[in-house]
């Protein structure tokens, strides 16, 4: 089955793959049940137990580019490990992807990033305590982690439509409880702006296959001690959603 989807996906001609966060699966939109491509078609690619995660691949398209969404991600805190979170990296590699963007909800570090907006990660901090590299001398220079010059196309296109895009950098942790306010403010002394549960093994496995990699934190809510409202998955979910007009943004991009 696996080599099945890996040529329906060649067949398509898309070089370039979205994994959507969570409360994005919006951008994928509503498509046709022969342009899907369930997760569980994939060898050793396993599905999400969380709200928002489809766990599937749509072959879909940003304006006139196609595209492969991953609507849903596994991640570290439901019980897998970083080589089998990274799975779905590893089968767009072998379909032909050149190019991955990942996208996702994230906590706002930075006081001056008001949640809900979107932020390119420039660089990141693997905090999450894992790779997907583990296991043998698999070095990987991770210093353009994440592609300048496709970075340099965003921030463009947000001038050129009047949108906020800020830069910052991603903090990954494992979760799944969120961050205590101490935590928040470590990981502010550390240089971070935003902190997720996801991404990080994902850009690790992307660059370690040679893909260019991009990064769009939505930003939906506070960190912790950032305001006076506890955190809650739901709400992430609804300003993921609220958020997704970003999508203008990608179509001048892609």
């Amino acid at each position: 089955m696996e080599t099945f989807a890996i040529e329906r996906v060649r067949e398509y001609g898309a070089r370039t793959a979205v994994v959507l966060g969570s409360g994005l699966h919006s951008l994928g939109g509503n498509p046709p049940h022969e342009r899907i491509i369930p997760y569980q078609e994939i060898a050793d690619l396993p599905r999400s137990s969380v709200k928002g995660h489809a766990g599937r691949f749509v072959l879909g398209a940003i304006g006139a580019a196609p595209v492969v969404f991953a609507q849903g991600r596994v991640h570290l805190y439901e019980g897998y490990s970083a080589r089998e979170i990274t799975a779905g990296v590893r089968f767009l590699a072998r379909a032909g992807i050149k190019r991955l963007l990942l996208t996702n909800a994230a906590g706002s570090l930075n006081t001056d990033f008001s949640p809900p907006s979107w932020m390119m990660i420039t660089d990141q901090l693997n905090l999450c305590g894992a790779s997907p590299l583990s296991g043998g001398s698999n070095f990987v220079d991770m210093t353009d982690a994440y592609a300048p010059a496709w970075r340099e196309q965003f921030e463009a296109a947000a001038r050129e439509k009047h949108l906020t895009l800020h830069q910052g950098v991603y903090a990954g942790l494992r979760g799944p409880q969120y961050e205590t306010p101490a935590e928040v403010k470590m990981l502010r002394i550390l240089g971070a702006d935003a902190v997720g549960m996801s991404t990080i093994c994902e850009a690790i496995q992307a660059r370690a296959l040679g893909l260019e990699v991009a990064g769009l934190s939505c930003l939906t809510n506070w960190a912790a001690g950032r305001n006076w409202s506890p955190l809650a998955h739901s709400a992430v979910l609804a300003a993921g959603d609220s958020a997704a007009g970003v999508l203008q943004l990608l179509e001048a991009v892609l």
